[in-house]
């Protein structure tokens, strides 16, 4: 698993190529890729929500209470790898119209794959400020979605072109998911759910 993470980041289309030879049973163990990575960005902004704290501009850090962080961060966690496995479903329903032929596991595993470079960019929890974040989110979405435009085509073992139209397809997917994580969010929000701030570290 850990040589995959470092293939995908360092050497994309080699390590496609390699995933592209690997057959359904090989799949299934990846099936708890999302799961082990998403550990990073869920302790890391812990971490940095409860002892770094929030800055915006020059104001003061704000904190998130320990409690209230610990709620949130098992919440993001299970919630990436289910909108990761989703996204996963959609590329296995999807594939007779694009003309592959795949399984919901080996599905599952190539959006796993593709999340890479977002979960490991999730470490910048570690230092919460507003713009160095949404800088860095810019950038590994952009990779992430690169990796999807170039593993489709090589995993599922289909001509450039076709494979263009089934990422593209999968990419509308994606941010249908990532617009229904924000209402959930929200409505998660105002059932009690909302972060607490405080002034003090771990508070």
């Amino acid at each position: 698993m850990l040589s995959k993470v470092i293939g995908l980041m360092l050497s994309p289309r080699s390590t496609w190529q390699s995933i592209g030879k690997m057959s359904d049973a090989q799949f299934r163990p990846y099936l708890a890729y999302p799961a082990i990575l998403g550990l990073i960005p869920a302790l890391a902004w812990y971490y940095g929500s409860t002892r770094v704290g929030w800055t915006v501009g020059g104001s003061d850090p704000l904190f998130v209470a320990d409690k209230s962080a610990i709620a949130i961060g098992v919440s993001f966690w299970i919630t990436q790898i289910l909108a990761i496995w989703i996204v996963g479903y959609f590329i296995h329903w999807m594939s007779e119209t694009y003309g592959a032929h795949t399984s919901a596991v080996k599905g599952m595993a190539l959006a796993g794959f593709t999340s890479t470079p977002i979960l490991l960019g999730g470490i910048v929890g570690l230092y919460p400020n507003f713009a160095i974040d949404m800088l860095i989110a810019i950038l590994v979405v952009s990779y992430s979605v690169y990796h999807l435009y170039i593993g489709i085509p090589i995993a599922m073992k289909m001509p450039p072109e076709r494979g263009f139209l089934y990422a593209s397809a999968m990419v509308g997917v994606s941010l249908v998911i990532v617009i229904c994580v924000m209402c959930a969010s929200l409505i998660l929000w105002s059932l009690g759910l909302e972060p607490i701030f405080t002034d003090i570290p771990g508070g």
